[in-house]
């Protein structure tokens, strides 16, 4: 007779009140013993599970951050940060947007232009503001050659007019000289040319080159400094006409004078002291002077260039801040102060450029023009019109008007390069955002940065 109870096979309480019957297992040190060890665990370590993955044991789905890591707070949220401030243009905040769950739980679509080409993957990424042709934050090459020639169509009167105009003036001085040369060459066209004709000619050359090349000069330094005002208010989106170009840059025209007087006294006494150390090496040394006058010009060469790399923005300053010529070459020298190579790799890349375009351009139209004169004094069989001024003038007219068109071109270059330098030292990228709302839609004769002073003291808009 078998007395022992049996419970449900559950285990669970016997329908006549007897307690369930237990099955005795092995001993927790023997199943340990069997069981390898957990990966988490090591020697020496506390024996922490990892955390339990979510959706698992939740039973809901899981959050837009799966990755456990804390949701940075954004910027705009932490306290004590005021941020930006109002109407500067800048985004309110750099960090994730507030209630996200960090930067790995919200992408924009591809192509949707949120953040510009190549930061569609960015969350937070804000393009900086362009406002008018450049975007306002340190620009490179490409965006300099581009910024000048848009702001150059921007405004076309403003730019190429003015240079036209100028050039113009140049070709009818050069035109005018030249024919009185010519004229005075006779002398080389007789078979025994007096002493005192010969002396005349080549008084006569003398007199023609330096005269248009003060004339080119000073032409070139005007140009350079009117355009800077047509090119500085198209970064803040403003217009500027043929007539508020001159207006606008008036006042600064004597001054504008004033450098260029400055440069020229400096590189006439540089010579003046170059030919003084090279008669003395002569003296001295005889035959081999040329071992210290080679080096000479070589060094004075180099001289002249770097000298010339560090005020390249010196008219833009003077215009734009209204500081007087000393000042000027001051700030011009302390904006080029680190961006030396780079600065000169601009301006000469900008140069060569507009070298080979306007050589490629105006050459064959100049020959053309000249192999149609030609045929027209074969016909009228006066060979002599070639030598006259139509041609001359013609040829003339053509050179200029490419040449101003570079010119207005490297102008606009040397501008947005001084406006580059000052944004990469100055945060000049916030004055002009500050001055571009203050103008408003509409146009105004607001002159930038010359408001603002940034350890000088600008004279205040022209």
């Amino acid at each position: 007779m078998n007395d022992q109870v049996e419970g449900p096979p559950d285990g669970g309480p016997a329908g006549d009140g007897t307690p369930p019957r237990h099955t005795p297992g092995p001993a927790p040190h023997q199943d340990q013993a069997q069981q390898p060890p957990a990966p988490w665990q090591s020697p020496g370590r506390q024996q922490t599970p990892p955390a339990p993955v979510w959706g698992a044991q939740q039973g809901g789905p899981a959050p837009a951050n799966p990755w456990g890591r804390p949701a940075g707070p954004a910027h705009g949220d932490v306290p004590g940060y005021q941020g930006p401030p109002p109407g500067s243009g800048f985004p309110p905040h750099y960090g994730p947007p507030a209630g996200s769950q960090g930067w790995g739980d919200t992408y924009p679509p591809r192509g949707s232009g949120q953040g510009g080409p190549g930061f569609d993957r960015h969350p937070g990424y804000q393009a900086p503001p362009k406002p008018g042709v450049i975007p306002l934050r340190p620009l490179g090459l490409g965006e300099i050659l581009d910024g000048a020639f848009q702001a150059c169509r921007k405004n076309p009167l403003a730019t190429f007019g003015i240079a036209i105009l100028l050039q113009a003036v140049v070709a009818l001085v050069t035109v005018l000289l030249l024919g009185n040369l010519l004229s005075s060459f006779e002398v080389f066209e007789s078979a025994n040319p007096t002493p005192d004709s010969l002396i005349s000619a080549f008084a006569g050359l003398g007199v023609f080159a330096s005269v248009a090349g003060v004339v080119s000069a000073v032409a070139l330094l005007v140009l350079q400094g009117i355009l800077v005002i047509p090119i500085a208010r198209a970064v803040i989106n403003q217009t500027t006409t043929f007539g508020q170009a001159w207006r606008l840059a008036r006042r600064r025209i004597l001054p504008l004078l004033g450098f260029g007087l400055l440069a020229f006294g400096a590189g006439l006494a540089g010579l003046a002291l170059l030919v003084g150390i090279s008669a003395l090496a002569i003296v001295a040394l005889e035959e081999y002077s040329a071992l210290v006058i080679i080096p000479l010009v070589l060094g004075a060469l180099v001289a002249m260039v770097w000298v010339s790399t560090k005020l390249v923005v010196a008219p833009a300053a003077l215009m734009l801040e209204g500081v007087g010529p000393w000042s000027s070459v001051r700030r011009s020298w302390q904006l080029t102060r680190g961006n030396w190579w780079r600065t000169f790799g601009i301006v000469l890349l900008t140069s060569i450029i507009v070298s080979i375009i306007t050589s490629v351009i105006s050459a064959p139209l100049s020959f053309a023009v000249t192999l149609f004169f030609g045929f027209s004094t074969s016909a009228s069989a006066t060979p002599d019109a070639m030598d006259s001024l139509p041609v001359l003038a013609a040829s003339q007219a053509i050179t200029a008007l490419f040449t101003a068109v570079g010119y207005a071109f490297q102008a606009g270059v040397t501008s947005l390069l001084y406006v580059d330098l000052r944004i990469r030292r100055e945060g000049f990228d916030v004055v002009l955002m500050r001055e571009h709302e203050q103008a408003g839609p509409g146009t105004t004769d607001i002159l930038p940065g010359g408001t603002t002073s940034f350890g000088h003291q600008p004279g205040g808009p022209a």
